[in-house]
This record gives C-alpha cells, structure tokens and sequence, in this order.
C-alpha cells in the first residue's frame, strides 16, 4: 500500500540514487537472464577471513560474558589493540580511553561524524572523485559541499593553493582519503604537511579515510596524517578491517585521534546503537595482531592481478596508471563514452561488472572503477570477453563494434 502523504525527509530527497544499489538492480536482472557475471564492481573482497581471526570469533560466542550489551565506546581491550597497532605501524602515541573508538565499519563512523559535527548550511571541502560516504554524509546532515577536482595531471591531488582564501575561510571540514577510492592514488607525506598547515590556517577539521593503507605494494607505506606534528590537533582517521583482513561482511572499523572530535562521536553514537557485538571485538584484537605475513599474502594477491590486469587493458589499447596501493585500477573510458554508458556497455555485451566513475562524484566522469575481486583466471575470462565483443580504447569506438 502506497501512502500518497507521506515525504521522505528532505535529507532522504536530497540524495541521489546510491549506485550500488543500483549496480544490484542490473545484476540480479543480468542474472535473470542467464549472464554469467564477473563481479569487478565493489570493494569486496574475496579472500576468506584469517583462520585465527574465525577461532577467535567462534571461541568469544561461546563465552557467554560476550552475549550482553557491549560497553558504548568499545571494549576497553579493542581500544587498546587499536591504539597498540598505530604504534607498531606509525609510531604514533595515542589514548585507548580517549582517542580511539570502535565503529560499525567505517563507512557508519563517517556518515556519523558528519552529523555529529555538520550543521545546515555548514561548508565542506570534498575532492571529487571521492568515496560516496565523504560527501553523502555531510550532505545528510545539511552542509554544503565545495568540490575539489582532482586531475590525472596533478596525480589526482589535492592542490591547496587552488582553493580560493574566502572558500578556506567558510569550510568547517575536509573529508579525504590516500591512498583513495577510486582512483587509487597515493599522496606523499609532503601532501600531509601541507594539508596540517592548511588546515591550522584556517581551522578546518581534516577527516582522513585510512582504510587502504595495509594494501600497499612494492615497497610503497602509506603515510598517516596522525604522523604529521599537529595532525592529532586537527585531525581524525578512520580505518576498517574489511579490506586488510578480509572481514567486509564484518563491520568492524574504527576512528582515533583529536578526542574532541572522538568525544562528539561517541555522544552521537550512544544515543543510536550500542556498538560492535563483544564477540566481533574479541576477534578483531586477533586481526591486529596478526603476523606480517598474513597482510603479505593479501599484498601479493593483489598486486599481482594489478599486473595481470594492466597487462590485459594494454593488449587493448589501454594505458592504466600502476597503483602502489588499494585494491582498484582507475580505467579511462573511451574517448566518447560517459562512464555510466560504458559500464553499461560492457555488462550488458559481456556480463563483466565495473564501476561507472561518475558514481563518485563528477569528478569521476571519463574512467570506470574495476575491482581486482577476482583471481587472474577469472580475470583473463573477463578480458577475453570484453576483447571478443570487441571494446577497445579508442576515440571512435565506446560500444562493440
């Protein structure tokens, strides 16, 4: 039964369709009509989770001291891991009690940052393109956002000195991620220190999304901004499990740094869940601290489909940047193609699933995202389908010919 009178809230209005979600309406429908699909469109890993990681969850459920409420913040154990792993990782210093707090996934704890500390009509710096959840988020709690467009030709950097004084002035935040999604784009530390100093200038709070920063590759660390002298001050980083341990199904993330901004966090968040299920918490302290060598095993898988597949896109014409991180290759369409009518194309002629760029922002307008979610054999069977229907990276041909 359709209410005719009742609207949406006009939060819910103001956003768009969320392209997953619509990602899924054309599989199922592929589906539907026989298409054997190759999935290259989510961040979804396919490596199953650490046997320790699944002992430890099977060994904490059946301890029935798990089977209440957790504590709001988190098990004070959880913090603890959390905190012990920065310094390992970054040498950074920080308080379990303070400035470290469990999530639902990251993706909750940055829609929940968002209305914790954005109010209507408050201005927020998002590059584009950019993981949805930077400007979904504030947009769900009223800002307005100001987009930073990113270019090939600048490496897909933000470039401070481009943002105009009397914007800097009005912005309450800047959501970011390196290395990023989608375009797998990595930023040196100089990158940090100039966004630290930026954002003392003009007291703006830094939100940087760490999430891929375990999925690095020849040689290549990732920076945190919390390294940065007078990051903590400004700062706050996020963090998942999903991708480093294979545990997306999960949900289990994390935030630490400034504790004024942890602090407001946690009050949002009491007053809508009770945090991770105990059991869950148990088996991410074993996640953190694993051997190396299970994170090397998860490097390996991915960097050698990042070789296999760029080999793939170049025996079709294709030049794809190399990425030293994530676990995504940024892939331009052609020349007269939008994004979303290509990967339309191409799933339609081919059962092969990517990303439509544009899906994150408009920024992201001329490249699909596509997920190295497959092992090379899979792989290699999509790219023989997209060479036999004929796709190739030329101004003159977007569709089969």
């Amino acid at each position: 039964m359709t209410l005719s009178w009742l609207q949406p809230a006009q939060r819910i209005n103001s956003l768009p369709p969320y392209v997953f979600a619509r990602l899924d309406e054309l599989k199922a429908r592929a589906r539907e009509q026989g298409l054997d699909l190759i999935d290259l469109g989510m961040g979804n890993p396919d490596g199953p989770t650490p046997a320790p990681v699944v002992e430890a969850a099977q060994r904490a459920i059946a301890d029935t001291a798990t089977h209440g409420y957790p504590p709001f913040e988190g098990t004070a154990s959880f913090r603890t891991a959390i905190t012990d792993w920065y310094a390992r990782r970054y040498g950074v210093q920080l308080d379990p009690s303070a400035e470290a707090l469990p999530l639902l996934g990251s993706k909750e704890g940055i829609t929940h940052l968002a209305m914790a500390f954005i109010n209507p009509g408050d201005l927020v710096l998002v590059p584009t393109p950019a993981y949805p959840a930077h400007f979904r988020g504030p947009v769900i709690a009223g800002g307005d956002i100001y987009h930073l467009h990113l270019t090939a030709e600048n490496q897909w950097l933000i470039d401070f000195d481009a943002i105009p004084p009397e914007v800097a002035k009005r912005a309450k935040a800047l959501f970011f991620n390196y290395p990023s999604n989608p375009t797998a784009a990595t930023a040196p530390r100089e990158f940090f220190e100039a966004a630290v100093e930026f954002a003392h200038r003009y007291q703006v709070l830094l939100v940087h999304d760490l999430c891929y920063a375990e999925l690095a590759f020849d040689g290549y660390q990732p920076t945190s901004l919390l390294e940065i002298p007078g990051g903590k001050e400004v700062g706050v980083e996020f963090h998942t499990l999903s991708k480093t341990y294979n545990m997306a199904g999960w949900r289990v993330g994390f935030v630490v740094g400034n504790s004024q901004v942890i602090q407001g966090l946690r009050t949002l968040k009491t007053n809508l869940d009770y945090g991770i299920f105990s059991a869950l918490q148990r088996a991410a302290e074993t996640a953190l601290s694993l051997p190396d060598h299970y994170l090397h095993e998860v490097q390996e898988r991915y960097s050698t489909r990042r070789d296999f597949l760029i080999k793939e896109f170049a025996s079709l014409g294709w030049t794809v940047d190399r990425p030293q991180a994530t676990m995504y290759l940024w892939v331009p369409c052609p020349l007269d193609s939008t994004s979303t009518d290509f990967a339309l194309a191409v799933l339609q002629e081919t059962g092969v699933v990517v990303t439509p760029g544009n899906a994150f922002g408009p920024g992201g307008e001329g490249y699909v995202r596509v997920s190295l979610i497959a092992d090379c054999d899979r792989l290699g069977e999509a790219m023989d389908r997209i060479r036999k229907a004929g796709f190739r990276f030329d101004a003159a041909v977007a569709a089969p010919v």
